[in-house]
Parts: structure tokens; C-alpha cells; sequence
């Protein structure tokens, strides 16, 4: 099976798990953020995307810190596009994996619940800011994204669920 392939059938197993858990588990029926994270799931399996965006050295942007201070110094979709990747890597750990910010007892769930924050906001600065490109996630979208964040965060957690006991009859490792 080649590369396009494996990534549509893993689109379409992500989307028939999303679709299940967001609308006949919680009840939200909204196609596009649906669509949009399904997308997410399949962008963020790649180490390179997680890690895509780069500083001013040219040295990727490993820590949401980093990247909101870059975000700081950007201009107009550069913007848009940066603080879009924080609110979609913020929700992805946050809502995939969160055990991964929640190391120790309470001491670090301050990051899970910075990465809350800092999701939430950048989506919102996202929505706030005109995209140059008819093909950039409408306002709307990104503004439900940061409104709903912690619904996002549990309904990826429920689709990891179903995804890892099989519940979904697909893959089940596709990583």
C-alpha cells in the first residue's frame, strides 16, 4: 500500500471514529470541526508537522513558550498560521495525550492546564485575524475551536479511546 493511500484510508478510519464520538457520544454535530480534527489527528502523527514551525534562527519551535513569543513578532497570516499551530498542538497533547503534561501529582498539571490557556487563546487570535487564503480554516471555525476546546479535548481523548481497544474496527495502531 503506498504512502497516499495508507493516509486516506487513515483519514478515513479518524473521521468514521471522530464522526462516531462528537456526534452520537456527545451529541455535536458541526461537519467541518469535526473534519478539521480528524485532519488533526492525521497532520500531528508526523514528528516533522508537530515541529514544523521555525524561529527567526531557523531552529524549530519545540515549547509553546517559544512559539507564542515568535507569534509575538509576526504579521498577518504568518500570524494566523502560528497561533492556529499552537491552538492545534496545544489540543492535540492536551486532548491525545494528556498524561504527557501531567507528570507529576499536582505540581505539573499547570502545564496541562497552560496548554488549555494557551490553546483556547490562540485559536481566538487566529479567528481575529483576516487569512490571505480562501484555503485557511474560516474565523468561525478557529473561534468554535477555542470556545469548545475542552469538549475537543475530550472528544480526541474518547476517539484515542476507541482507537487503541479496536472499538472502531479499523486500525488500530496507525503510528
Amino acid at each position: 500500500m503506498g504512502h497516499e493511500q495508507e493516509s486516506n484510508t487513515a483519514l478515513r478510519y479518524f473521521c468514521g471514529l471522530a464522526e462516531n464520538t462528537f456526534q452520537s457520544e456527545l451529541g455535536i454535530v458541526d461537519p467541518p470541526l469535526i473534519d478539521y480534527l480528524s485532519e488533526l489527528l492525521i497532520r500531528f502523527v508526523r514528528s516533522d508537522v508537530v515541529h514544523r514551525i521555525r524561529g527567526t534562527s531557523g531552529k524549530p519551535l519545540m515549547s509553546v513558550p517559544e512559539m507564542i513569543s515568535e507569534a509575538s513578532v509576526r504579521m498577518g497570516d504568518a500570524r494566523r498560521d502560528l497561533h492556529q499551530h499552537i491552538g492545534d498542538f496545544t489540543l492535540f497533547w492536551a486532548g491525545v495525550y494528556p498524561e504527557a503534561l501531567r507528570h507529576g501529582e499536582q505540581a505539573d498539571s499547570a502545564q496541562f492546564e497552560n496548554y488549555r490557556r494557551y490553546g483556547k487563546h490562540s485559536y481566538h487570535v487566529a479567528s481575529s485575524i483576516d487569512p490571505y487564503s480562501d484555503d485557511a480554516p474560516p474565523a468561525g471555525l478557529l473561534q468554535r475551536l477555542g470556545d469548545q476546546f475542552d469538549l475537543c479535548c475530550y472528544g480526541l481523548r474518547e476517539v484515542r479511546r476507541q482507537w487503541e481497544s479496536g472499538d472502531g474496527d479499523g486500525p488500530i495502531l496507525l503510528f
